[in-house]
């Protein structure tokens, strides 16, 4: 999820987490932003999975593996039921799950000893998108609903579309694949840099930043009708 934080108490999203929350700033934002090489021209989440998970390398002899959650919940991945590959192909389910020092410690059903838990390293989970709740919160968006929403500026000229979320520890940072470009641009995901959300009609309003204002596509590939 995408979520923008009113409160200094809520738990701040992880890295890759499902959800954002926008953060509501008056000002533009001073981080920093940048135009990057695209890595990877394919879409990097799906719109109907949610990725909840990924397998790290396998603990202890036993069969139990790391689990890196990407959940605001670092938990939740226990409350949906059995995850699978992003392909569908292969269905994982998590028997047990503790907390360790930065990671967590999860038992998957069939793994019982250290070779079997190598073997399922690096692997994301996902969940399918309609076994998640709705979401009641304002300004709060499940990541895989805001991947591919067009972007366009204020004065409706096409920017690109959303590529994906990240965060590196600093706030959420949105992704836009540039239109007729190999690189993508990544802004934060703050109502001052994205004031305009439309999960309809697929498309967000981005508020180019002076810096980058001289190199965004001059001419618009698409114009949205007054």
């Amino acid at each position: 999820m995408a979520r923008r934080p009113h409160s200094t108490q809520q738990r701040p999203p992880r890295a890759g987490a499902a959800h954002s929350e926008r953060q509501a700033q008056a000002q533009p934002p001073k981080a920093p932003v940048h135009l990057s090489p695209r890595r990877d021209p394919r879409q990097p989440e799906t719109t109907d999975k949610i990725r909840v998970a990924r397998i790290g390398a396998a603990h202890g002899v036993r069969g139990e593996v790391k689990l890196w959650p990407f959940t605001e919940d670092p938990m939740a991945a226990l409350d949906y039921g059995p995850l699978e590959t992003e392909d569908g192909a292969r269905r994982f389910e998590i028997e047990s799950l503790r907390p360790a020092k930065d990671f967590l410690v999860a038992r998957i059903a069939g793994i019982d000893d250290r070779n079997a838990a190598e073997m399922l390293r690096n692997i994301d989970l996902f969940v399918p998108r309609d076994r998640l709740p709705p979401i009641a919160q304002d300004d709060t968006f499940y990541h895989a609903d805001l991947v591919g929403l067009s972007a366009a500026t204020p004065d409706g000229v096409a920017l690109g579309s959303v590529m994906a979320l990240h965060n590196f520890g600093a706030g959420d940072v949105i992704e836009i694949a540039l239109a007729g470009s190999d690189r993508t641009l990544m802004l934060p995901f703050t109502a001052a840099a994205i004031p305009e959300i439309d999960l309809k009609g697929r498309r967000i309003v981005v508020v180019m930043p002076a810096e980058v204002e001289a190199i965004a596509p001059a001419e618009p590939t698409e114009r949205r009708e007054p």
